[in-house]
C-alpha cells in the first residue's frame, strides 16, 4: 500500500470528522451558520436533521480510518476503495442537490485519494 494513498485517505477521514463536528455540535452556532450559510432560524429548525447527517459523516470517517489501519493490506485497500467510493457518491449527490461546494470538499478529494490508492502510491 502506498503512503500517499494512506495519507490522502486519512485526510478524507479527517474532513469527515470536521463535518461531523460542524453538523452535530456546531450547527446552531455562528461557526456552523457561516460554514453552511444558514440563518439562525433555519439552523434551529433543522438541527436534528443536521445531527443525523453528522452521524453518517462519522460513520464514513470511521470506515476510512479503519481502512488505513487494517493489518491486511489487500483487505485494507478494498476498504479504502469502498469508503472512498461512498464519499464520492455522497459528494456528487450532495453537489447536485444541496451545494456545488460539496463537490470540492468531498467528492474531488475522494476521487484523488482513490486514484492514489489504485496507483499504489
Amino acid at each position: 500500500m502506498g503512503l500517499l494513498g494512506l495519507i490522502s485517505t486519512g485526510l478524507v477521514g479527517g474532513i469527515h470528522v470536521y463535518i461531523l463536528a460542524l453538523e452535530m455540535f456546531l450547527w446552531n452556532t455562528p461557526k456552523g451558520h457561516k460554514a453552511f450559510k444558514l440563518t439562525p432560524e433555519f439552523a434551529e429548525q433543522t438541527k436534528v436533521l443536521a445531527a443525523n447527517q453528522g452521524l453518517y459523516n462519522g460513520f464514513l470517517a470511521a470506515g476510512l480510518f479503519w481502512s488505513v489501519s487494517h493489518p491486511i493490506p489487500e483487505f485494507a485497500q478494498q476498504l479504502q476503495l469502498f469508503f472512498l467510493g461512498c464519499v464520492g457518491v455522497a459528494g456528487v449527490y450532495g453537489s447536485l442537490t444541496a451545494s456545488r461546494r460539496i463537490l470540492y470538499v468531498q467528492a474531488i478529494p475522494a476521487a484523488i485519494s482513490t486514484g492514489l490508492v489504485l496507483a499504489g502510491l
